[in-house]
């Protein structure tokens, strides 16, 4: 991370670390309530789609759909869906904050504002049109799944509930993902490219469930942020690209899904 030497000798100084063996089991626990269990059934949701007689691009994976048939209680059911999904978000901060670690040490706090915003929507454009042309190449080579972004009714507050979704998505991938696993791997003492692959490989095993392309396209972007982490050492940047690219995603479908020869 691009802080200084000065910074260090601080940091190191001020920290109550757990042992490595505890460290260990705290990656582990934080994972199996959260993106680590999603990874397991991501993977097995797979092999049922390649096991299935269709062919993957003929089976659909939806991303954002009803809770209910009735609307109120859908809403609720959506809004209280992303709160309890945020909740490994809230885990890791407590835990960060129990070692002396304050959310600040991962550059996620408003210090930079403006920079941290032009950076996002950067990288925002730059990997969310890559990823559309990888999406559309995998599920025309049969790679992929259907992407199915949203299925919501027609209602008042779809577009918000889209708009939250992508915004929880950023908050729990880039903090746990980036944030949060790559500082700890640092503290065991992983070297930092094997610690920017494996989580990036994380990173793409949770988006298995829509096929190889999906793995391949998010393990690539789990690199570029990993590595943009290390150079910035700040991970709003990277909340802010990835809830812009679920808002362009999300909203984008549901304006032109029905309107246009190209989407699938």
């Amino acid at each position: 991370m691009a802080v200084g030497d000065d910074a260090k000798v601080e940091e190191q100084t001020t920290l109550t670390l757990p042992s490595p063996r505890y460290l260990r089991w705290e990656i582990f626990v934080v994972f199996a309530v959260s993106l680590g269990a999603s990874g397991l059934n991501a993977l097995l949701s797979l092999i049922g789609s390649l096991l299935s007689r269709q062919a993957l691009s003929s089976q659909q994976a939806l991303l954002v759909g009803p809770l209910a048939t009735n609307s109120g209680l859908d809403l609720v059911l959506q809004l209280v869906s992303i709160a309890e999904a945020l909740a490994p978000v809230a885990l890791v901060l407590y835990l960060m904050a129990r070692s002396g670690e304050p959310p600040s040490v991962m550059g996620l706090d408003a210090s930079q504002p403006g920079r941290d915003l032009l950076r996002g929507a950067v990288l925002a454009a730059v990997i969310g049109g890559a990823g559309l042309g990888l999406y559309l190449a995998a599920f025309h080579l049969g790679m992929s799944l259907t992407i199915v972004p949203e299925s919501l009714p027609n209602v008042w507050w779809r577009i918000p509930v889209l708009l939250l979704s992508a915004a929880h998505d950023g908050i729990l991938e880039e903090i746990l993902v980036i944030g949060y696993l790559l500082r700890r791997l640092d503290q065991l003492g992983w070297t930092p490219w094997v610690a920017i692959v494996a989580a990036a490989v994380l990173r793409g095993s949770y988006h298995l469930y829509q096929g190889f392309g999906a793995f391949i396209g998010n393990a690539a972007m789990g690199i570029i942020f990993g590595v943009l982490y290390r150079r910035w050492g700040r991970v709003t940047p990277m909340i802010v690209a990835h809830t812009l690219i679920d808002a362009v995603t999300f909203v984008g479908y549901a304006a032109l899904v029905g309107k246009v020869s190209w989407l699938p």
